[in-house]
């Protein structure tokens, strides 16, 4: 049987305090409980632990050498628990994010900024990368948190649903598409389409020829920002959701619903099934959902 914490608590306060009556009113209990606690700590050791004597009360060589062994002991466990408490209070704490690209130079800053302002003492790490290996870092436990659109479900993978937006065009000003106020699938094969390489045009691909409609880029490049960009080079037009128009905007372009038909893409948050959130990781997420709630980001 080893010793309990109360027996380690009371052995630790009788060699801080030199003494039962001071030792007692620190630890809230009555001197003879803690006597108590002593004689059954030397019991189950079988040795003395304190030495009394009717002027002072010291540790024996036993006692002496249990005493720095019980003390970080209980600090460590002490401390353990509070961390515990402030993690639970919000009160420190990290979330590690990864989202896209375009995600994270656009709708996230926004987010974080509001809930630093909300939750300062919590930490976010957002770590910006290519879409395919968002869920792949959540599965690997690099991040807590994926953000990204829809993908093939697993057991692994846990989705929970953030938004749905429709496509939208995006051109330059001075643009054939500027005089239109929606554009068609069909109008954008009139003109140079920069896609984005990987699932997010394969499933573009698939949603039109589902719809026996044709898509054809002109040019396929990794990220967001390069094809807007070459966008506003004069190269072509590109397609995205509308949580990018500050970005779309930075660029000096323009957007126009895209419609015949009318596309969409649902975004979610990804977590990991076998492994619980943290209070801070909760809160975020959470969070993360009022905020685009509260911001009514277009929707189908």
């Amino acid at each position: 049987m080893n010793p309990s914490l109360r027996q380690m608590r009371a052995l630790v306060a009788v060699a801080r305090t030199g003494s039962f009556t001071l030792a007692a009113e620190y630890l809230h209990l009555t001197q003879s409980a803690l006597s108590g606690q002593i004689k059954e700590l030397e019991q189950l050791l079988g040795v003395k632990v304190v030495e009394r004597s009717t002027r002072r009360v010291q540790l024996s060589e036993v006692g002496r050498e249990l005493f720095p062994l019980f003390d970080k002991m209980l600090q460590d466990l002490d401390g353990a628990m509070a961390d515990i408490a402030n993690r639970k209070a919000l009160k420190k704490g990290m979330v590690r994010v990864a989202a896209p690209q375009m995600m994270s130079c656009t709708l996230l800053p926004e987010v974080i900024a509001a809930y630093k302002a909300a939750v300062p003492e919590v930490q976010v790490k957002l770590v910006d990368c290519p879409v395919e290996d968002v869920s792949g870092r959540v599965f690997s436990g690099e991040v807590d948190v994926g953000i990204g659109p829809e993908r093939d479900p697993t057991a692994e993978i846990e989705a929970q649903m953030l938004f749905e937006m429709p496509f939208v065009i995006v051109f330059p000003p001075g643009h054939a598409l500027e005089a239109q106020d929606s554009v068609s699938w069909a109008d954008v094969n009139q003109h140079p389409l920069i896609a984005l390489q990987g699932q997010f045009t394969e499933r573009l691909m698939r949603d039109m020829s589902l719809r026996e409609q044709s898509l054809i880029p002109y040019n396929e490049v990794t990220f967001m920002t390069t094809a807007l960009a070459m966008v506003s080079a004069g190269l072509g037009i590109t397609a995205c959701l509308p949580y990018a128009e500050r970005m779309v905007r930075l660029y000096g372009l323009q957007m126009r619903l895209l419609t015949q038909p009318e596309l969409t893409r649902k975004f979610f948050v990804y977590t990991k099934t076998a492994r619980s959130l943290s209070p801070a990781a909760e809160s975020f997420t959470a969070f993360l959902h009022e905020f685009v709630q509260a911001r009514q980001l277009p929707s189908s």
